[in-house]
């Protein structure tokens, strides 16, 4: 894997969010630098998704700062500004070109087919010409393995196909910083590795990339860092290794334990099913 770079591409500094009364953000600090992989893991309703969305600014945080590559996500104004200006949905649409987002959903169009799902954001939000965005999209299609699947509708792929559509079509617009929120927890388990070698190879070309997973065993392979979130905080950071065989944090390990035993269950009652199936 490519070393990073020690300059933060994202810079996240004190953010709060609250849906009503319910603050899921609590001031959330981190920095991602440069061909850095942040994988993001904690228990379901810890605020891991919501982040992901406020640095694309498909939610608006409340208090502090994003910025990607030194520009204030979402808002003309930095935290410092009593009544921040929301940017206007053109500046907001160049912007998440720039912090692409990978679905959990896949969140394809329908009525399009798979290179047309792709040239999309390239048409409307680059402006690049039709031929152009057509190539490309068919470049990345190859790339993730759909040559032959180029002209086909969302409705006559498999989910992880669907998944593979979603992933050209973020990382076609090159992004500054590739966000992917729980891309295989929509898969059956059988099409699930054909998307994590996808994120692999992506890894591996050193593109900086933001995860949240619940792929243990993926995030110890392909993070170069790993950051435990609970209760809308962040509780543990560190390399692979740390946060998984040296982690003194006891809610962590706690998290991990709970994972592991929910897993094992969800496995042998899927082996369970698939043997009944067969018979």
């Amino acid at each position: 894997m490519i070393e990073p770079d020690r300059a933060p591409i994202v810079s996240i500094r004190g953010v709060t969010k609250s849906f009503g009364p319910n603050q899921v953000l609590k001031g959330v600090d981190l920095n991602v630098r440069r061909g850095e992989v942040v994988a993001i893991i904690g228990p379901s309703g810890s605020g891991k998704t919501t982040l992901l969305r406020c640095i694309n600014f498909l939610e608006e945080y409340d208090g502090g700062s994003i910025t990607v590559d030194g520009v204030e996500a979402g808002y003309r104004d930095g935290p410092e500004a009593r009544n921040r200006r929301r940017r206007s949905e053109r500046e907001l649409s160049r912007l998440r070109a720039d912090t692409a987002m990978v679905f959990q959903m896949f969140n394809l169009f329908p009525h399009l087919t798979a290179a047309e799902n792709v040239m999309l954001g390239l048409r409307k939000v680059r402006g690049q010409p039709k031929a152009q965005a057509r190539e490309i999209a068919h470049r990345w299609l190859a790339r993730v393995g759909l040559a032959d699947k180029v002209d086909f509708l969302p409705s006559q792929l498999s989910g992880g196909q669907q998944q593979r559509v979603g992933i050209a079509r973020a990382v076609a617009m090159d992004p500054k910083v590739l966000l992917l929120d729980e891309v295989t927890s929509a898969l059956d388990p059988e099409l699930v590795g054909e998307v994590l070698d996808v994120v692999i190879e992506l890894a591996e070309e050193g593109r900086t990339m933001i995860l949240v997973t619940h792929e243990m065993a993926f995030a110890r392979e392909v993070a170069s860092r790993v950051v435990f979130i609970d209760a809308g905080q962040i509780q543990a950071e560190g390399a692979p290794a740390d946060i998984f065989d040296r982690q003194p944090n006891e809610r962590l390990k706690a998290f991990l334990a709970r994972f592991v035993a929910f897993h094992r269950s969800a496995r042998a009652r899927h082996e369970a099913q698939t043997r009944q199936e067969t018979t």
